[in-house]
C-alpha cells in the first residue's frame, strides 16, 4: 500500500495527478486516514499534523507521483442579496447561528436547512439550492490547525492534550449571545 506524508497547495503543482480522492467539506480536514481513490485502490494517509485540504490540493505519495483532493457535491442553499450590503448582513444572521458558510462577493453557500432557508427568506434572500463542492471559511477559534501549507501561520499549536483554558473561549457557552 502507497503512503502519503506530505502535501502541496493547489496551484503547486503543474504535472497531472495519478489519481483523485473526492470528500466533502467534513472528510477533508485529515491527518491519519486510509483513503479510497477513485480508480479503487487505497493508499495511507499519515501527516504529522492535521490538515484541512482544499479542493485542488495535491497528496504527495512516498514515489512523489500526487493524488488530488477533489470537493465532492454537497446539497447546498445559493443565497443572494439585493445589494452588497444586503448580503453581510445576511452573512451577519449566518454567523449568529454559527453555521458553516462559504462567503463570496456575490453570494454565500450554506448546507441546506429549511428553517434557516425560511428564515433568509423572510430577510429578503434569493435562495436557491445547488450541488456543488462546499468550502465553508473557518471559524476564529479553529484558526490553530487550519490550511498550513508552510509558512502560512502553522505554529504547530494544537489542542492535544489540553483544554481551552488560556486560549481566550474557555468556558465558551451560548448564554447572553443575543442569539434569537
Amino acid at each position: 500500500m502507497d503512503h502519503i506524508h506530505s502535501y502541496r497547495p493547489a496551484g503547486d503543482v503543474i504535472d497531472p495527478p495519478v489519481d483523485v480522492v473526492t470528500l466533502p467539506h467534513d472528510l477533508r480536514h485529515l491527518r491519519r486516514k486510509l483513503l479510497h481513490l477513485s480508480n479503487g485502490s487505497m493508499v495511507m494517509l499519515d501527516l504529522k499534523e492535521a490538515v484541512l485540504f482544499h479542493d485542488g490540493d495535491r497528496l504527495v505519495l512516498d514515489n512523489g507521483d500526487t493524488v488530488e483532493v477533489r470537493a465532492a457535491p454537497e446539497k447546498l442553499f445559493e443565497i443572494k442579496g439585493r445589494d452588497t450590503l444586503h448580503l453581510v448582513e445576511l452573512a451577519w444572521h449566518l454567523g449568529n447561528r454559527h453555521l458553516p458558510a462559504q462567503i463570496e462577493a456575490e453570494r454565500i453557500l450554506i448546507l441546506r436547512d429549511h428553517v434557516i432557508r425560511a428564515m433568509l427568506e423572510g430577510l429578503g434572500a434569493q435562495v436557491a439550492e445547488v450541488e456543488e463542492g462546499f468550502q465553508p471559511a473557518r471559524g476564529a477559534y479553529h484558526s490553530h490547525g487550519g490550511h498550513g501549507h508552510g509558512g502560512h501561520g502553522n505554529d504547530g499549536h494544537g489542542h492535544d492534550g489540553h483544554g481551552h483554558a488560556g486560549h481566550g473561549h474557555a468556558g465558551h457557552g451560548h448564554a447572553g449571545h443575543g442569539h434569537d
